[in-house]
């Protein structure tokens, strides 16, 4: 069963998320960084995001986003520009709250292929509550300021959505989130689940995903944007590669392991700003011994090639592979994510 996941990866993963900085400028409900600083709180310099990148010469795509708003480093662009140079397919989330006109460019022609805009609610009571800033109103117009530059531009990329995580408190304004992004020309909206981890409002009475066949009306809600994006031309996703509505209706099935379903330890790879590996880019989310998730340091000698392979790695993927899971993979397939 597991013959193509042996303890030893046989090649380095194509997909590297680097969090280039664990800074942020806001103070989302949502995320682990509002309430507890795990790491020092650091850019990536370019010495260290080199010796990363240039260390997995496989790597085909980067994601430049983890715990922090990547447009706050201000070697972004920079750090676009030496991936593409390698062919490499880059994007990031972002809050969009620095998404002025001089950056939009700037992104545009730095050869971005994908912007995807975080935008957990339709009203600014709902958007401060779950973002901790008063920020709805400036990050609709500069949503709809990237899209009308691009179009000014004649930009193919970046390619652009919103993102959405969906919980209890906000799955309500879904529908109007869909008709906003039909307003400003925004042509895609996906649905990204909760990884809860019992602060803020990150707790389990808000998950969609461990009671979506239970609640009647979230089912209707998924329906409802399902109808409007097919009516205004949108294209409404899951975050992980499928369908919102089969997103969450894989909290149906129950297998004996869930986690097991998730490639991750083979096929990605995940370094935070101070140089960590992790598991992946759910682990910091899931509330688990921090320490624990730490797979080895990508800084040193041999940059994170070094790592991948390394013993604390080897243990990690056996584990994974046994029937006691690492703690943050416990939840995975179950109350998380695949």
């Amino acid at each position: 069963m597991y013959a193509d996941r042996p303890i030893i990866a046989p090649a380095l993963p194509k997909c590297l998320y680097i969090e280039v900085t664990n800074r942020c400028n806001s103070l989302c409900e949502t995320c682990p960084r509002t309430f507890i600083t795990r790491e020092p709180l650091c850019d990536i310099t370019w010495e260290n995001f080199t010796r990363v990148v240039d260390s997995n010469p496989v790597m085909d795509r980067a994601v430049l986003h983890g715990i922090g708003e990547p447009l706050m480093h201000k070697d972004l662009i920079r750090m676009i520009e030496y991936l593409k140079a390698r062919g490499v397919y880059v994007l990031f989330n972002t809050n969009a709250v620095l998404l002025n006109r001089p950056m939009q460019e700037r992104l545009i022609a730095s050869g971005l292929d994908e912007l995807r805009i975080s935008l957990d609610g339709a009203t600014p009571e709902t958007y401060l509550k779950i973002r901790g800033i008063p920020a709805l109103d400036k990050v609709l117009q500069l949503s709809a300021e990237m899209v009308a530059t691009k179009r000014e531009l004649g930009a193919p990329n970046p390619k652009l959505s919103f993102f959405f995580t969906g919980m209890k408190a906000n799955l309500p304004e879904l529908p109007e989130v869909i008709r906003i992004a039909a307003r400003i020309g925004m042509p895609e909206v996906y649905l990204q689940r909760l990884t809860f981890f019992d602060d803020g409002m990150a707790t389990a009475d808000q998950a969609l995903f461990t009671a979506y066949g239970a609640d009647q009306r979230e089912q209707e809600i998924i329906a409802e944007c399902e109808r409007l994006a097919n009516e205004h031309g949108i294209i409404f996703n899951g975050s992980g590669a499928t369908t919102a509505r089969k997103s969450l209706e894989q909290s149906l099935d129950k297998p004996k392991h869930p986690w097991q379903r998730c490639m991750r330890p083979w096929t990605v790879g995940y370094v935070t700003a101070n140089g960590n590996a992790l598991p992946c880019c759910i682990a910091p989310f899931t509330g688990a011994p921090y320490r624990g998730m730490i797979l080895g340091n990508a800084f040193g000698e041999g940059g994170f090639a070094s790592v991948y392979n390394g013993p604390q790695y080897l243990k990690f993927r056996e584990q994974f592979l046994g029937d006691t899971p690492p703690a943050s993979c416990a939840g995975c397939g179950s109350q998380w994510s695949i």
